[in-house]
């Protein structure tokens, strides 16, 4: 997402009619400073779950361990009351919590996540709301035939979004750990990803369950990552969000040659 386009993005104008002026012209209009001032007093939406050592992860990682850190020398963990501070020795799997999957997770010749550019981690967001057909299906794969019936209440995906998958199993994140782990789950479907990154041009995308699909060869999530693209797994209030008009922040630490790290998302909402 270019700067000029979250400029009107953070006054309240949607995405997908957007009809930008000369750049000079932009300039005059508002400044960097204008437009935060706007930003600062949009609701913001934490798109993130906190972790522990108890967090829900696929068996074949296991659990994070995180403990106190010690001096390398006599093994004593480091205290406020001794030492003035305190901090901790965190061990745990890349993809760990809600985080961030880069090409190179799956593609040997992928981007890694420290070479993800900036302008990929501030776009429009929209909302694909799954809850509607789980009734019916709890295990509902959104589909290209789903995706035109928002598209006719809401307008076209707008190129360059986040596009995001509202299922609602974030809710047993806490309450229900097992039943979040559950397979089959509400996932994605391969067509569907393949229309919004070839005929949309979404530039990401995101959703609740610890992995895009259900299929035997995780066909929708080796499919997008081996194709140039990254998505975040394990979001949190999607519901709160609406279906189109935010903007998605997201971020991760800078590791060298990483395929993935716990992440951080939130939505401001127009």
């Amino acid at each position: 997402m270019k700067p000029v386009s979250l400029l009107f993005t953070a006054i309240g104008v949607s995405a997908a009619c957007l009809v930008l002026p000369a750049p000079g012209a932009l300039a005059a209009e508002m400044s960097l400073a204008d437009a935060y001032a706007v930003i600062a007093t949009k609701p913001k939406v934490d798109l993130t779950h906190s972790f522990g050592v108890d967090t829900p992860v696929w068996e074949g990682f296991g659990q994070a361990t995180m403990s106190a850190a010690s001096d390398p020398v006599t093994h004593r963990p480091y205290t406020i009351a001794e030492d003035g501070f305190r901090t901790i020795f965190y061990s745990l799997v890349g993809q760990y919590g809600t985080h961030v999957d880069p090409p190179a997770h799956f593609d040997p010749d992928g981007t890694t996540m420290d070479n993800i550019p900036l302008d990929q981690m501030i776009l429009p967001l929209v909302v694909l709301d799954d809850t509607k057909y789980l009734a019916d299906d709890p295990a509902h794969a959104f589909s290209v035939a789903d995706l035109a019936a928002w598209e006719k209440e809401h307008g076209p995906v707008p190129a360059g979004a986040f596009a995001a998958l509202r299922t609602d199993m974030y809710k047993d994140w806490d309450t229900n750990p097992e039943r979040f782990k559950r397979h089959p789950f509400p996932a994605w479907s391969l067509d569907v990803i393949k229309l919004l990154f070839e005929e949309r041009h979404v530039t990401a995308i995101g959703h609740e369950a610890l992995d895009t699909d259900i299929t035997d060869t995780m066909e929708s999530e080796t499919w997008l990552l081996r194709n140039g693209h990254y998505q975040i797994e394990v979001m949190a209030n999607l519901d709160q969000v609406p279906e189109t008009g935010a903007v998605i922040v997201v971020t991760w630490p800078k590791v060298e040659n990483g395929f993935g790290f716990p992440a951080r998302a939130f939505a401001i909402l127009p």
